[in-house]
C-alpha cells in the first residue's frame, strides 16, 4: 500500500475541501503529500483556497480515520483510484467536479470503450421492465459496459438484465463498500462483482443517508458516454441524474410513454424540452453515437427455388434480398412491374412462405 494513499484518503476528510478544491491543490502541489507539506500561505495563494481552508488544511491530525480506511481496503481487497492514478476513469476525470477518490471492487475495466448509463424509477411498470431487458438483449452483441445505481426497479431490472445477456455492469453506491442497500440487492451485487463491479466514493461505514444520493447520480452521469432514462416521474433522481448528465455533455436518451403514465411524465419532458433523445430500440442509440452494430446476415432465398418461381417473382425476390426490409413503393419503382403485378407476386411469394408482410407497407424475405 502505498504511502501516498495515507495522503489522498486524509484529503477528503479535511474539513471545507470538496472535490474541486482537491483537484485545484493537485493542480498546484502534484501530490497529496506535498499538498500537507505546503505552509499556510502556499495553500492561500491556489485559486478558491483562502485562509480559512488552508488553516483546515494545516491543522489537519485525525489521519487514524485515514488509517482505517486503509486497513479495510486491504482487507476486502478494493482498488482505491485517486484523480492521479492510472486507471481512474477518464470520463469521469474530465467532469469539474469528479471524486477525489473511488473505491472499486470488481472486474470491469472503467475505462471500457463503450459505457451506458440507466437510470429509472424504483417503482417501474412492467413496460419499463420489458423495455428494459430488451435493450439489454439487443446492446448484448456489443462489448458494452452498464452502469446504474443498485436501486429497487429499473436498476435493479439493468444490472440483472446485463448479467444475463454477458455484460459488465457496474452498480454506483451511495454508502461505502462495507454494506449493500438495499439489502435485497445482496446476491445480485456479489454476482456483478464477479462481471463488473460496485463503485462508490463513500468510505466505508458510511450510511446510505438521502443526502448521498445526488452525489452517487453525478458518477453514474459522469461515467458514460450515454444515459438512458427508461421511466421516470417528472421529480426524482433519474431526473436530476439527466440533468447532471446534461451538464457534462453526455447524450441522453428517454423511452417515451403513455401521456397519463405517471411512470412516463419524466422521459416525456426531457424529449419535449430537447433535454433528451426519443429511443425505441438499441438500434437508435447506436446510430446516434455512431457506434457500429455487429451486422447480421441478410437473409437471402436459395438460388435453387428461383427455377419454381415466375418471372415477376423472381424479380420481388432480388430486390428483397439487397435489403433487410423494402418497402412496396420500392418494389414498384424497382421492379419496373405494374401496381397489380407486384401485389400479385407478393402474394404468391407470401403464399408460399417465402416473404413476410410487415407494418408499413414493408416486406422482408423469411
Amino acid at each position: 500500500m502505498p504511502d501516498s494513499l495515507l495522503h489522498q484518503i486524509a484529503l477528503t476528510l479535511v474539513p471545507h475541501i470538496g472535490d474541486v478544491h482537491t483537484k485545484s491543490l493537485i493542480s498546484h502541489f502534484g501530490t497529496a503529500e506535498a499538498i500537507f507539506r505546503a505552509r499556510k500561505k502556499e495553500l492561500e495563494h491556489v485559486e478558491g483556497i483562502g485562509s480559512v481552508r488552508a488553516k483546515c488544511i494545516r491543522d489537519f491530525r485525525d489521519f487514524s480515520l485515514a488509517e482505517n480506511e486503509m486497513s479495510f481496503i486491504g482487507k476486502y481487497k478494493i482498488t482505491p483510484l485517486f484523480i492521479t492514478t492510472p486507471g481512474y476513469p477518464k470520463r469521469l476525470l474530465n467532469c469539474y467536479d469528479s471524486p477525489a477518490i473511488l473505491y472499486y471492487r470488481g472486474n470491469a475495466d472503467l475505462n471500457s470503450a463503450r459505457i451506458i448509463s440507466v437510470v429509472g424509477t424504483r417503482t417501474n411498470s412492467e413496460y419499463g421492465r420489458l423495455i428494459t431487458e430488451k435493450l439489454m438483449e439487443e446492446l448484448s452483441a456489443l462489448n458494452i459496459l452498464v452502469v446504474s445505481g443498485l436501486a429497487f426497479g429499473i436498476d435493479t431490472i439493468a444490472h440483472k438484465a446485463a448479467l444475463k445477456n454477458g455484460l459488465n455492469t457496474v452498480g454506483v453506491l451511495a454508502h461505502g463498500l462495507d454494506r449493500i442497500y438495499p439489502p435485497q440487492n445482496k446476491t445480485l451485487a456479489r454476482q456483478m462483482t464477479g462481471q463488473g463491479g460496485l463503485l462508490t466514493d463513500f468510505r466505508n461505514d458510511t450510511r446510505p443517508d438521502k443526502q448521498n444520493f445526488p452525489r452517487r447520480n453525478r458518477i453514474v452521469a459522469g461515467l458514460c458516454d450515454a444515459l438512458m432514462v427508461i421511466e421516470s416521474g417528472v421529480k426524482g433522481g433519474s431526473m436530476i441524474t439527466a440533468e447532471i448528465a446534461n451538464g457534462y455533455n453526455r447524450d441522453v436518451f428517454a423511452v417515451p410513454g403513455r401521456i397519463n403514465d405517471v411512470h412516463s411524465e419524466g422521459c416525456n419532458e426531457l424529449v419535449r424540452n430537447n433535454k433528451a433523445v426519443l429511443i425505441t430500440g438499441a438500434r437508435d442509440l447506436l446510430l446516434d453515437l455512431g457506434w457500429t452494430e455487429e451486422k447480421k446476415p441478410v437473409k437471402k432465398l436459395q438460388r435453387q427455388l428461383f427455377v419454381e418461381l415466375s418471372p415477376e417473382e423472381k424479380i420481388i425476390a432480388d430486390i428483397l434480398t439487397t435489403r433487410e426490409t423494402v418497402h412496396i413503393d420500392d418494389l414498384y419503382q424497382k421492379s419496373g412491374l405494374s401496381n397489380s403485378g407486384v401485389a400479385s407476386a407478393l402474394l404468391t411469394l407470401e403464399m408460399q412462405n417465402l416473404v413476410q408482410s410487415l407494418p408499413g407497407k414493408m416486406y422482408r424475405l423469411c
